[in-house]
């Protein structure tokens, strides 16, 4: 496993990272195979595991709380959310002082720790003054609760927003984002990355296969696998993505991660990590078998002959308007 810094910081994360969204597991055989998957990653070198308060309603933290205790607080990087709501109130939901400094609690609480590595706004909170939420932040890190923060599909406008409040008024600003991306998703090389990279923020994607599709198990022509994501996901996700010009890149991607010894899934997750600003990978992984296929991306150096004819395969045009 090879590691990257957080950015610009000293912080060092694995290239891979497991994220954990699961739903309660507690005493089942389903939560045994989810403890021994996070062993497997101190195996397999993982340092990273992102979480969020809203996965599972807590359920997911306190999982991954318990998993994370066998285990010195300095050997892993712990990172939650904030944003979504986590009661009726009319306050428990968004990204004022009040829920990011109670939820941080009951987060810390779920996992049994006295800080977090990692605290993302999970969404933008368009009813709270920015201001408030990047002093709040600030205060977090200068408290100890947390040591560094960042934001989860902010807009360009906003994220740079956050970083000028912050150096304007003496405050500790976002040091990572963590959006989606994928080869079917590039948004962020329209503005985000030249942002990161400016700024020194780490870049820490989740969805890289984009919710399975990037796999190869969804094939054209071909029934949806059983017991696969695409016949159970309650909003459809990865339903909106097999499209029949989707299914075509993917026979064509499967082309090139044969010719070059790899499976789809390796490739797609390497292809993540040519990006220089992209300090960690979040995959998703039920068993260790599948976090163990992931992990072999760490390190991979796709050559240049296959990064020019993935580019032609994805035919992806970058947003630029030209003035004049």
């Amino acid at each position: 496993m090879n590691y990257r810094n957080l950015g610009s910081h000293g912080l060092k994360v694995s290239e891979i990272a497991l994220g954990s969204w699961v739903t309660d597991l507690s005493g089942t055989e389903a939560e045994r195979i989810a403890l021994g998957t996070v062993n497997s990653a101190f195996d397999l070198g993982v340092n990273f595991f992102d979480c969020a308060d809203a996965y599972s309603g807590g359920a997911a933290e306190r999982f991954l709380g318990r998993a994370l205790k066998e285990h010195g607080r300095n050997e892993y990087v712990l990172s939650s959310k904030v944003f979504f709501p986590m009661g009726r109130g009319a306050n428990d939901w968004g990204l004022s002082r009040k829920h990011i400094t109670e939820q941080l609690e009951k987060s810390l609480k779920n996992f049994g720790l006295d800080y977090l590595d990692l605290y993302f706004c999970h969404r933008f909170d368009p009813t709270t003054p920015i201001e408030e939420t990047v002093e709040t932040m600030s205060d977090l890190v200068k408290a100890g609760k947390i040591l560094y923060w960042g934001v989860s599909e902010w807009s360009p406008v906003q994220l740079t927003e956050a970083i000028h409040l912050a150096k304007e008024n003496g405050l500790r600003g976002p040091a990572v984002v963590q959006p989606q991306y994928n080869m079917t998703d590039r948004y962020i090389e329209n503005e985000i990355i030249g942002i990161c990279e400016k700024y020194g923020l780490g870049i820490t994607p989740f969805s890289p296969l984009a919710q399975g599709l990037l796999t190869g198990k969804y094939r054209k022509g071909q029934p949806l696998p059983e017991g696969s994501r695409a016949t159970w996901q309650a909003d459809k996700q990865i339903n909106r993505l097999l499209t029949g010009e989707n299914l075509d890149k993917v026979e064509r991607l499967l082309g090139v991660a044969q010719d070059l010894g790899l499976p789809l899934s390796v490739l797609a997750l390497a292809w993540i990590l040519r990006q220089k600003q992209v300090s960690s990978v979040i995959t998703g992984a039920s068993k260790p078998a599948q976090l163990e296929a992931n992990a072999a991306a760490s390190g991979i150096e796709l050559p240049a002959e296959a990064l020019a004819e993935i580019e032609d395969i994805l035919d992806w045009k970058p947003f630029v308007r030209r003035v004049g």
